[in-house]
């Protein structure tokens, strides 16, 4: 009953959100906390060892569909810098921090709550980001942080939880272990990703295709944690090859109701996360028992750390290198107004909780994970601050600073790809042409078709006149030339999307209109 419950508020809070101008997420910690409170709110118990195996394969894949692993390449610089060096930086400060304010915390469990809270969450802030008009790059770097800090904090948290679990630490034999763990899963995830890849072109079927790429991610997740891998790595790795692969090899009805299937599920998995939010913080809340002012400190403390290290780092690399990207043009924040916009926008969200429930709740002795509770309490404090006051207040921010995107580059963008794509039909439609001998009014009403779509968005089906006279073999003649020249298409606007400076959404949006187009 209460997961039925939970979902059904996160359908409730998408139209609540769009009236409210709150994002899903900040809504659905609210519910859960009003819940919460409520008598009738059952006891919740979730089994620590089904957390992130249910809930970050999901999710992952679905935010690879919207990213291009070109994008990665070209801004490896930038995203080592957010996603490795800011998580890692976060996660000891925090360690240290909470751990001098408060001694009786192990240092180990400390290092447990500092990898947890160190990674920012692309979900919470992404439709929200989107309605205020932020710049799609600026947009597209806050979700490709997102995206491989996930990896840099889960790794760190494995390791500092087998510290506490097992009772022993060797420096040399963590960093070896680090080096197999992301050997694995990068094996694993680009096997699996290669392996899907083949059976979906052999899947005559869209919906199998669909069901088999639900499938996979969860495989490759269970596989890489089996042999010793990073299962989020390894996750990630399959997920940018199917989502890179799909696009390129699969249908219009597979890719059209994939698109779909993996918004409802982002949308379904995301909200039941945030919605457990406050009903496990009054569980965190009962366990802690008379501590909870000491921890609200503690809290407090970490919060602060969170927030000031991300405006420091950030300000000390704009500073450092906001020259070079302004010459390189490449797709990070380069001004100080994005900047601030970058570091309020890092709020804390499904993979802190996702981390923060999945902690044991025992060590390898049979003793309790130290101060399993605490880490839980302050971990939602975290959560809690970052969604329900820095959410909200974001707009107020991105007004103050005037960071806008442009519309009009957009739009402009736009017209250009179609004009793109109208070219390379046109040339092919030429090339069949000239190798079908087709007649020269089938021929000029196949160009006035192709050529009209460009003005008018996703255009008109193009029409040819087959008179009476005409045969069925001519028709069907004209259909498959038809679906060859669609293809053409396509495959310019997978070219451009394979651009790193393409916003992908835009690019997405017309293939998505080509798709609609050609199965109309």
């Amino acid at each position: 009953m209460l997961v039925f419950v939970l979902l059904f508020a996160t359908i409730l809070a998408q139209p609540l959100a769009r009236r409210t101008g709150l994002a899903p997420a900040v809504l659905m910690t609210l519910f859960g906390c009003a819940l919460a409170v409520t008598p009738f709110a059952p006891h919740t118990h979730i089994d620590p060892n089904l957390i992130l195996p249910l809930v970050l394969p999901p999710l992952l894949y679905a935010s690879a569909r919207r990213t291009s692993w070109r994008r990665f390449a070209a801004d490896w610089g930038a995203l080592t810098l957010t996603a490795v060096g800011l998580v890692l930086a976060t996660a000891f400060a925090v360690a240290a921090v909470v751990w001098a304010w408060h001694p009786a915390l192990p240092l180990a469990s400390a290092l447990v709550l500092g990898a947890l809270v160190a990674p920012p969450d692309p979900v919470a802030v992404a439709t929200l980001a989107g309605r205020l008009g932020l710049p799609r790059r600026l947009v597209s770097a806050l979700e490709g942080e997102g995206l491989f800090n996930d990896v840099t904090a889960a790794v760190l948290y494995t390791v500092a939880v087998q510290v506490v679990v097992t009772g022993r630490f060797s420096g040399w034999g963590a960093l070896w272990d680090l080096v197999v763990s992301a050997a694995v899963a990068i094996g694993v995830g680009l096997a699996l990703g290669w392996c899907g890849s083949l059976l979906t072109r052999g899947l005559a079927e869209a919906s199998w295709q669909v069901a088999l790429g639900l499938l996979l991610p969860f495989a490759a997740y269970g596989l890489a944690a089996a042999w010793g891998g990073s299962a989020v790595l390894a996750t990630l790795m399959c997920s940018l090859y199917l989502s890179e692969t799909a696009l390129g090899s699969g249908g219009s009805a597979y890719r059209l109701m994939g698109d779909s299937f993996w918004q409802i599920t982002e949308m379904l998995v995301t909200g039941f996360a945030f919605g457990l939010i406050g009903l496990e913080l009054r569980s965190a809340l009962r366990a802690v028992g008379h501590e909870w002012p000491t921890l609200l400190g503690v809290a407090a403390a970490t919060i602060a750390v969170v927030v000031a290290l991300r405006l420091g780092w950030l300000g000390l690399t704009w500073a450092a290198l906001h020259r070079w990207w302004r010459r390189t043009d490449a797709d990070e924040p380069y001004t100080w107004r994005e900047t601030v916009v970058t570091w309020w926008a890092g709020q804390r969200g499904v993979t802190t909780v996702a981390l923060a429930l999945a902690i044991p709740f025992a060590t390898d002795a049979g003793a309790a994970f130290p101060a399993r509770n605490e880490i839980l309490f302050v971990a939602f404090a975290v959560v809690l601050f970052t969604l329900l006051v820095q959410g909200p207040t974001l707009p107020a921010v991105v007004r103050a600073t005037g960071v806008r995107g442009d519309p009009d580059d957009d739009q402009e963008f736009e017209h250009r790809l179609w004009h793109r794509i109208r070219d390379a039909q046109l040339l092919r439609l030429d090339q069949v042409a000239a190798r079908e001998r087709l007649p020269e009014q089938v021929l000029r009403d196949l160009r006035d078709g192709f050529s009209a779509r460009p003005t008018f968005g996703l255009g008109t089906q193009p029409h040819v006149a087959v008179g009476a006279g005409r045969t069925l073999r001519l028709t069907d003649r004209i259909q498959r030339i038809t679906t060859e020249i669609h293809a053409a298409g396509r495959r310019e606007a997978l070219a451009a999307r394979r651009e790193p400076d393409a916003p992908i959404e835009i690019v997405d949006r017309v293939i998505h209109h080509l798709d609609l187009h050609r199965r109309g």
